[in-house]
């Protein structure tokens, strides 16, 4: 039997996981400045947190979680995204206790999965880093959390991005602009999709966000629901697109955006990039918003939040196709040549100290001939070269060759044990 991995599922091998490094490294940094701390949810959930959240309508919940019952007959449900676990994970260890600093600010990585034709940059499992902050309905956090969207995308060296922005409005403006579209709507359903068609009385907004084409064209003359914003949620909004334009931020509003998941309200947006790799058109890479109701939905106290999650998968494949220089990993400092069986104790001791002193180092495990094993280290893009054979450990020194200028030096086996940084940096120099 050829065993293969799941349909939708990558391995992801040593020199594509240098990227992954690098991307979360770079991330981490970032959030670190923002003043936001990691959180750590479990990789599965009770099936209603993401049912009671994502929306009973909305296709996560629909048709592409991977949920099942375990042998205790628990209704489970692997992650489809990451912020109704963070939520659950809020609410349950009491972080919006009087204690904890106002808004308290999280961010996450890892891997999720959703049930969902694979193509390029989306997979069944896959990998998303997301920030949250709860705690605050002030506009300056909705915008902060878009700047430091965009400051991480601009960071791993991504061009042509465009930020598009709605608002969702509070209860009272969903409440009128959902009449207000079902009375659109109406006269056309024979019209809709399958699925539109059951999601029409139950939550109308989700005909909005629907991919079948003719849906797409009969809401294209749809109310606004910016026309349906109370005073209250204009002025937030009006704020909001003020504050981008004192940072210099540059935006669109679409009124037709909605986003894929029931929970967000106010603030909703998508950092998106144009490049063939990901489709035709514009491509979503970074989307978020507010859900100031979803913590009291899983059980909390009144506690409004933001934030928005990244697919790590199309953010690299994006990285590749706009030519991102990425830095050089793993970098090799000192390849060890041993010559002939009676130095194989001494090799493994120069490795040792090498490392202990700071620096990367390998050696040759296969018994090769030394032309082999400069060979390797050449190939290996090794900095400097150690050699010792039965002369030089007899004399008790080591040869010193700096790969990239043939300089080479004789040096005691005593400086490398006792002072190897100074060693090299002095020889580096010449």
């Amino acid at each position: 039997m050829k065993y293969q991995r799941p349909k939708g599922t990558a391995d992801i091998l040593p020199d594509e996981a240098a990227n992954w490094s690098y991307v979360e490294s770079v991330a981490k940094e970032l959030f670190a400045k923002y003043r936001f701390q990691e959180i750590r949810t479990p990789m599965f959930e009770n099936f209603e947190v993401f049912s009671r959240s994502a929306g009973d309508t909305s296709d996560i919940v629909t048709k592409e979680m991977y949920d099942f019952h375990d042998k205790g007959d628990r209704h489970i449900t692997l992650r489809p995204e990451g912020t109704a676990g963070v939520v659950r994970a809020f609410v349950e260890n009491k972080l919006y206790g009087p204690e904890q600093i106002k808004p308290v600010k999280l961010y996450y990585m890892g891997p999720m999965f959703r049930y969902e034709r694979p193509q390029s940059g989306r997979l069944r499992e896959f990998h998303q880093i997301g920030v949250e902050a709860f705690g605050s309905e002030s506009a300056n956090l909705d915008v902060e959390v878009i700047a430091m969207g965009i400051h991480l995308l601009q960071k791993l060296g991504l061009k042509n991005l465009k930020l598009v922005i709605n608002s969702l409005g509070d209860q009272e403006t969903r409440a009128a602009y959902r009449k207000a579209l079902i009375d659109y709507l109406e006269p056309h359903f024979d019209e809709l999709s399958d699925d539109s068609k059951e999601r029409l009385h139950r939550n109308p907004l989700r005909v909005l966000d629907s991919k079948d084409k003719n849906d797409q064209k009969l809401v294209a003359n749809a109310p606004s629901i910016l026309d349906y914003l109370t005073p209250e949620s204009q002025q937030h909004f009006s704020t909001v697109k003020q504050l981008l334009e004192d940072l210099n931020i540059p935006y669109e509003v679409d009124a037709s955006m909605v986003r894929g998941l029931d929970y967000y309200n106010h603030t909703i947006f998508e950092i998106m990039a144009h490049d063939k790799v990901l489709g035709e058109g514009d491509v979503t890479v970074c989307a978020g918003g507010r859900y100031n109701g979803l913590v009291e939905e899983l059980g909390g106290p009144q506690t409004p939040g933001i934030g928005f999650g990244l697919g790590v998968e199309r953010l690299l494949l994006l990285m590749q196709a706009q030519q991102v220089a990425l830095p050089e990993t793993n970098a090799l400092d000192v390849y060890v040549v041993g010559i002939g069986q009676e130095t194989k104790a001494e090799t493994l001791k120069l490795v040792e100290a090498v490392r202990q002193a700071g620096y990367s180092a390998d050696q040759d495990y296969l018994d090769r001939k030394p032309k082999a094993q400069f060979k390797t280290a050449n190939r290996l893009n090794a900095k400097v070269v150690m050699t010792v054979g039965a002369e030089e450990l007899a004399q008790q020194v080591v040869n010193l060759k700096v790969m990239a200028t043939g300089v080479e030096q004789q040096v005691a086996l005593e400086d490398v044990y006792q002072n190897f940084p100074k060693l090299l940096a002095n020889f580096l120099k010449q």
